[in-house]
């Protein structure tokens, strides 16, 4: 009997092609190395409180230094309150609500996200989430040229390569110009000068730049920016904002950011939660990227949240979506929520003022 061949997953016809290419004869040669009998290895069953403590005399070996290292993530305290209500079955499963009847309280929790994120950029529009950091760029580049219908875009040199190969990724069709950075750290405003013009969808700066540089030329930048109708996109450290102006104060156009700090510990380079609001423009709004929650009636007049603009999306548009980006971080942006809901304006700005001090 012969077997259905798929034309795309692998297939019985390049199989001893793939075998070819790792170098084996067959199959079978990849379990080589299982281990073919038990071994009885004469260790005493335990009880759990004897495992107990002899896992916890080994892990007592470990030794957690101060980091110094920078550039992210960055170690905060968390509060235990959050690991305990975002582990609850309400939230843990945190998938996309695409029934709203079901899934109230999910949502309003990403509305009050939504919401807490626009008041601490001081902007008008939120998603509920992204990725991470390096995304949210990402998306905010490919939203700036959506928008603008150009494929010029501009970022500062001094983003570090990590996080530069991610938005070299999500801009692969669009021409990416670095521009160079002065000794402080912040990019050269009299070069951006020289070469903006009608051809750049997005210019993209930071605050504080990877070297902890503030830039207090931001509402110039800005400003030439606009004077060629490109969009001005920032990338800002959410607890910053406790003691600084926030962007939209300067008339940025995108922000983004990371929501690392807003009580998600790191965890192997992880796990990371990408922010990005924009101002009240529809032309903008209507290419936002991901999920926007908003609020509105039942037909017994009664409050309700529910996903809105949902014909941007990729369950809806398919390949023309603004984004392929799905279920997002919202459980991270849960936590995050939480976390800004317990530390509140006075707490945010204590905490941006203790990290000032100690650094």
């Amino acid at each position: 009997m012969d077997f259905f061949n798929h034309p795309y997953i692998p297939n019985a016809l390049i199989l001893n092609e793939m075998l070819k290419e790792i170098g084996i004869e067959k199959i079978d040669d990849l379990f080589n190395d299982v281990i073919k009998e038990n071994f009885d290895l004469n260790i005493p069953i335990l009880d759990e409180y004897s495992i107990y403590k002899e896992v916890k005399s080994t892990l007592s070996k470990n030794k957690v230094y101060k980091c110094f290292m920078g550039g992210g993530p960055w170690f905060h305290f968390v509060p235990s309150i959050i690991k305990y209500l975002i582990t609850r079955g309400e939230f843990l499963t945190s998938y996309t609500p695409y029934q709203p009847e079901i899934s109230q309280g999910v949502l309003q929790v990403l509305f009050e996200f939504q919401s807490m994120i626009c008041e601490l950029y001081n902007m008008e529009v939120a998603n509920a989430s992204l990725y991470d950091f390096p995304t949210a760029i990402g998306e905010a580049f490919l939203l700036s040229s959506r928008v603008t219908g150009r494929r010029k875009v501009i970022i500062p040199a001094s983003i570090p390569e990590d996080r530069k190969s991610v938005i070299k990724n999500y801009t692969i069709n669009l021409e990416l110009i670095e521009v160079p950075f002065l000794d402080n750290g912040c990019p050269d405003l009299e070069y951006i000068k020289e070469i903006i013009n009608k051809e750049i969808a997005g210019v993209y700066t930071e605050i504080p730049n990877f070297f902890g540089v503030i830039d207090f030329k931001l509402k110039e930048l800005i400003e030439i920016v606009h004077e060629v109708e490109a969009l001005a996109i920032i990338g800002a450290d959410p607890l910053l904002m406790g003691i600084i102006k926030p962007p939209g104060d300067y008339g940025a156009d995108i922000v983004v950011g990371d929501g690392q700090p807003l009580g998600i510990p790191p965890a192997m380079g992880g796990n990371s939660l990408g922010i990005i609001a924009c101002k009240n423009d529809m032309r903008i709004i209507r290419q936002m990227p991901g999920r926007i929650i908003g609020m509105t009636k039942t037909i017994r007049g009664e409050r309700a949240f529910t996903l809105v603009l949902t014909t941007r999306e990729q369950h809806i548009r398919r390949e023309k979506a603004t984004s392929n980006i799905c279920t997002n971080e919202t459980l991270l942006a849960i936590a995050a929520t939480i976390y800004m809901a317990l530390m509140g304006k006075e707490g945010i700005k204590r905490i941006a003022k203790r990290i000032f001090h100690n650094t």
